[in-house]
């Protein structure tokens, strides 16, 4: 009972950062063994009411689609060499081909595979069919590669109406297949619908999906919920502002910084909106709940701007692709979230990596990829210093090192906090690794600040870690250990999750964590948030 009752004074009663929760619940971890070593299931509870806290704050992403429609298409090992480089934590796959889930084994990327249109009918015809998908396509390679989600078709309602009405029998069975396989808590199941379903989108507040697909969103909508999925959404503010015939303004679609009397107001909620992104999420949101769904998540599956078009394409342009998704990258990682939801990110996959030269239309068909098929990027994404960091930027270089004097036992818990949690990929630190030398904690939890410094930005608070950590323009880089801001890596965006924290390699071990007890207890808290990820 004490340990309970220490444990429930102790959980903070507003958000606080993921580290201050570790280091509290490493603090209390010690307490609890030094007072009761008797009781272990009194740790795990408490272990368990931290970590539905922590579960709680769990951060959006910024993830990307891979096409394949490229006369040269790279190869799986290069795909997953160029996300390694970029750091890039979430792909969504437009299929399950089975090299590219080979390829990306053991790499920690999380993962999103695909039920293509064309095997849609068959799916959702047979139960069996579907086992049979996930066993060859899922249960096969998990948990070596990390898949987390699959998506059922791709904008069914409105490209392959004739099928609709099969699409929530397809999302059942794909999904009744992974419990049969133990799998349903771990992969999420949902389908990419396109925004043109919502009608009157803005103001947002009145808006509702077309009546017509009703019979199909209304059960879909119950699936999602039941199961604790998401609605998949792909946004396209470039259609909209092409369509619009000048009604919205360039600078509104692109997320352009907008004086507050030009911001667009809904009457109904006087709020504010300065962008389309926003207005459409938000317009999502509204729309469910006119269907008296209140508690699914949005994620946006599909969002981008071309860097090329036709002569009728005048805003298809390298300048305009850069701001679009450089601003995106900035509003997800930044935690903006939207006038209904403020500080609520909304998870989401740039469409796309690759420019696809093979797909058919326009022009602008062909050029929405953030690189080409060499991996050379297409432009240099204006990030530094705001949510995420370009990779090859040589401007405001600066590191995130241990503090000189800082406490040992702070340093510790920091550095297994940073290895765990924190999500760093500290298999460099291992004996024989490059940064192993020189072995101490000193050493290695600067090399786990940095890299997590790195990966997070350099976002305002990431290089704090309790005060044991403080930001220098001195490079700790020594020998072959290249640390993240010395400009070992070549690459354009780095997102906020690192790979390989995760990975399930059975030749070398994932995790860096020390302390046998303490260790234990970690891999107990990671368990629990990978299945609540999405709760």
């Amino acid at each position: 009972s004490l340990s309970l009752s220490l444990s429930l004074s102790c959980l903070p009663s507003s958000p606080v950062s993921p580290f201050s929760i570790y280091l509290s619940l490493y603090l209390i971890f010690h307490i609890v063994d030094s007072v009761c070593p008797e009781e272990p299931m009194a740790l795990f509870l408490l272990l368990l009411l931290v970590i539905s806290v922590v579960s709680a704050d769990e951060d959006a992403f910024v993830g990307v689609n891979i096409g394949t429609d490229l006369s040269d298409m790279p190869h799986p090992t290069q795909v997953v060499a160029l996300l390694k480089a970029q750091q890039i934590g979430h792909v969504r796959l437009y299929n399950a081909d089975r090299a590219m889930l080979l390829a990306l084994a053991n790499t920690g990327i999380k993962v999103a595979v695909s039920v293509p249109n064309e095997q849609l009918l068959g799916i959702g015809q047979s139960n069996s069919t579907a086992a049979k998908w996930v066993s060859q396509n899922v249960v096969t390679h998990y948990p070596a590669t990390n898949i987390t989600t699959i998506c059922v078709g791709s904008e069914v309602l409105t490209t392959l109406p004739n099928a609709a009405p099969l699409l929530v029998s397809a999302l059942k069975f794909i999904h009744s297949a992974l419990v049969a396989s133990n799998l349903d808590r771990q992969i999420k199941v949902s389908t990419p619908l396109s925004s043109s379903i919502i009608f009157d989108s803005f103001p947002p507040s009145q808006a509702f999906f077309n009546r017509s697909w009703n019979p199909v969103l209304v059960p879909m909508l119950n699936f999602l919920q039941s199961t604790g999925s998401f609605l998949m959404l792909n946004i396209y503010p470039y259609y909209d502002y092409m369509q619009s015939n000048g009604v919205i303004p360039l600078d509104y679609a692109l997320f352009r910084p907008l004086p507050s009397n030009k911001e667009a107001v809904d009457a109904n909620t006087l709020l504010h909106y300065s962008n389309v992104f926003d207005a459409m999420i938000d317009a999502a949101y509204y729309a469910m709940a006119f269907l008296n769904f209140t508690n699914i998540p949005v994620i946006v599956t599909e969002s981008g701007w071309p860097s090329k078009g036709d002569s009728n394409e005048p805003d298809a342009t390298l300048d305009n692709a850069n701001t679009y998704n450089s601003n995106l990258i900035r509003h997800v990682l930044n935690k903006t979230g939207t006038p209904k939801h403020p500080g609520i990110a909304v998870a989401t996959y740039i469409y796309e990596l690759y420019n696809e030269d093979m797909k058919p239309g326009p022009v602008s068909e062909k050029n929405w990829g953030l690189f080409d098929a060499n991996g050379v990027p297409i432009y240099v994404l204006h990030l530094t210093g705001s949510g995420s960091v370009l990779a090859n930027d040589t401007t405001n270089q600066t590191y995130c090192t241990t503090r000189e004097g800082a406490d040992p036992k702070m340093l510790q818990a920091a550095l297994d906090w940073a290895c765990g949690p924190g999500k760093v990929d500290c298999s460099p630190l291992l004996q024989g690794q490059p940064c192993h030398e020189p072995d101490t904690v000193v050493a290695h939890a600067t090399y786990a600040f940095d890299t997590y410094y790195h990966q997070m930005g350099k976002a305002s608070g990431s290089c704090d870690f309790n005060g044991v950590a403080v930001i220098s323009t001195t490079d700790p880089s020594h020998g072959s250990c290249v640390f993240s801001g010395s400009g070992g890596k070549n690459g354009t965006f780095l997102n906020s999750t690192a790979p390989a924290m995760n990975s399930t390699s059975s030749g070398s071990p994932t995790h860096y964590l020390y302390g046998g007890a303490f260790a234990s207890a970690i891999i107990i808290i990671r368990v629990l948030s990978w299945s609540a990820v999405f709760l």
